[in-house]
This record gives structure tokens, sequence and C-alpha cells, in this order.
């Protein structure tokens, strides 16, 4: 994002701050800002990145041309993983000199829709969308052919459509579940309920399935069994997990697997209300490894998503697409290499929000 305020580097005691941030002499930080040769590429490289984290204005003669503005459209950013994103995405676009334009959705505030309006009304070279109505099964997703059609570049992340023709980012849902639900498995839980959101979203969906095969493989329950008594729908809060976790601990359930580590956290909240600790009594797996999750109480225990590589993957892919020019009118997008979806694999964390199921020992 653009700086608002920055300090010209004057005093020489500044030249030791940023000579430190970078790893490498004053001298040699007073030859890079007075544009002096004798010096690596990587080395300046290092002395400019280490003069705008420390929010110093550069030298005229070495500011950077910028290579064009890219909108980010991202959900609100209650939720702790959308800001994670979204500094991994405005990193990766600054490195490549675009400047990025954050466009949050609010409660009561712009829709998507208009939010793109604005944005190429802006002029922006292309677009980013983090879990947008693309990921929604209901939605339309004409609005998207035709963005393209007016010839703007795009990446979609966090849902797909065949529907639309355009390279999708997504975690592995599926295989985040049957990470969570093998680790509880092998702690000796048997009944595991899931706790999501609305049903009509795509990683909803997905991580459905790869739960009902998880457990279909491993604790022999029948898929109807599964869905009509391990899943709850709720709202992807803590208010929500909360709701969710208590209807599933109502079910029976020893252990409970959220979708998002705020639904977890209700989890948590709705498990103590009952006077049950976690996790002797109760085990709770959260979803995205969002900042911060480790220090609750206790430690969760979750999948993390992959963030900083979905990030860098959309810059990538998004890139490519202003380059080739595969979305502008007339080219030939069934050719564009781009297109599909590139999932990448999720990683479980044990913390302490797990452990062996009530009176039962571990497998192994």
């Amino acid at each position: 994002m653009r700086r608002v305020q920055s300090t010209p580097v004057t005093a020489p005691a500044r030249l030791a701050d940023i000579a430190a941030q970078a790893g490498v002499s004053e001298a040699t930080v007073s030859r890079v800002l007075n544009g002096k040769p004798g010096v690596a590429a990587t080395t300046r490289q290092s002395v400019l990145a280490a003069l705008d984290v420390l929010g110093y204005e550069r030298p005229v003669r070495l500011r950077r041309r910028s290579a064009g503005l890219v909108g980010l459209i991202t959900p609100e950013l209650d939720n702790p993983i959308f800001p994670a994103l979204t500094q991994v995405i405005q990193q990766a676009l600054t490195r490549q000199d675009y400047t990025p334009i954050l466009a949050t959705q609010t409660p009561g505030g712009a829709t998507e829709d208009q939010l793109t309006e604005m944005l190429v009304d802006r002029g922006v070279s292309g677009i980013i969308f983090v879990s947008g109505l693309h990921a929604d099964t209901t939605a339309d997703m004409r609005r998207y052919e035709e963005l393209r059609a007016q010839g703007m570049p795009f990446v979609l992340v966090d849902g797909f459509s065949p529907k639309v023709r355009a390279p999708f980012i997504s975690p592995d849902d599926r295989a985040a579940m049957r990470l969570a639900v093998t680790h509880l498995v092998a702690l000796g839980h048997t009944r595991i309920g899931l706790a999501l959101g609305p049903r009509r979203f795509v990683p909803v969906v997905r991580k459905i399935e790869g739960f009902v095969a998880v457990v279909r493989d491993q604790l022999g329950l029948a898929a109807g069994v599964v869905e009509s008594e391990l899943i709850q729908h709720s709202l992807y809060s803590l208010e929500g997990g909360q709701a969710a976790a208590s209807a599933l601990l109502d079910r029976g359930c020893t252990a409970v697997v959220c979708a998002s580590d705020m639904m977890a956290l209700g989890a948590i909240r709705a498990a103590r209300q009952r006077g049950l600790e976690v996790p002797d009594d109760v085990s709770v797996v959260g979803f995205d490894d969002s900042p911060l999750i480790a220090f609750t109480d206790p430690p969760l225990t979750t999948v993390r998503k992959p963030v900083p590589a979905m990030g860098q993957a959309a810059v990538r892919a998004l890139l490519e697409e202003i380059r080739s020019g595969s979305a502008a009118p007339g080219a030939d997008r069934e050719d564009s290499g781009t297109y599909g979806e590139f999932v990448f694999m999720p990683e479980l964390v044990v913390r302490g929000s797990t452990a062996s199921g009530p009176k039962v020992a571990p497998r192994g």
C-alpha cells in the first residue's frame, strides 16, 4: 500500500539504522544512496528494502516507477487469516513494482460488484479476488465472464467454478480433513464432529467430502450417518463455532474439527460452558493457523493453510495473465496455459487442544 508519510534520510545516525537493518556497512549504505558503482545488485536491493521497512523515503534517483495498480478484493478482515494473506499478496506485488489497492467488503458496505467497478474505473492492471462470489455455488458466475470480456485480467483465491475461465488458487480442503480426522482417530476418538459454514460455499462442500470419506474409511460409518449426525453448519465466527460445537457435543462428540480457527475458539468456549476441559474431555482442531493462534489457551491444534505459497502463486498467475494478454478482448482464451486450479497442500500443526479420547488410550 502507498505510504502516507515518509522520512528523508539525513542524519548520520540514520545510516547506522539502515546498515543494521540491511546487514551491511554504513559505507555501503552511503554508496547505494548516492548512486555509486561497486555494489552488488543483491546488496543494493537489501539496502533499498531496508529503507522501505524503516519508513524512509528513497532518494529520487532510486525510486522505482510503478508498473501499475492491482486491485485486491477481500472479505471483512475480522478473520485474521485474511490480513495474513493480504500481506503476502501486497508484498509480492510490491516486489514486482506493482502498487496494490486493497478493497475490503464490510457488512452493509460496498458489494463485490461495486468494488470491482471502482477498481476498473481506477485503471487497475488486474484484480485478485479472495473468497469472493466465485466461492458461492448459488452466485451468478457471468459477472466474471463479463469482466474478462472487458479485457481485465483476474485471479480467484479460495473457491472454484468450472464456469469461469481464470486461474484459481485453493488449499486442498479434502486433504485438510484427512489430516485432522486421522490425527484424532489415532488418539482414540471415535465420535468426531465437523463444524463449518453454510453448505453453498465450495470450500465447505470439499471439506464435507473429505470428512465423510475419511470417517467412513477409518471408523466404518455410513455416509448418511456422518452427514446427519456428525456435521453441523453455522457461521464462520467465534459465535458460530460455539453454536455448532454445542450441537455436536449434544450428539456425543468427543472431538470437533472446525473449518476455521475462529470457529475452533468458539468450540473451546462451548466446551468450557459445559464444565468440560480442552483437551482432557474434548479435543478441538482448527483450520488456517491464523497469526497468534499458537498463543491461545490451550494452544490450538490446527490445519495450517499454505498462505505464503497461495499468495505468491496468486500474484504469479495474475502477472502471467497481465503479461500474456490472454484476457484482452479477442485473445484466444481457450489456449491460455494459466487457466485451471492450482491446489496447495495444507499441514497439520499439533499443539495443546487435542489429546487422547476420554478414557481411551491412543492407538499404537
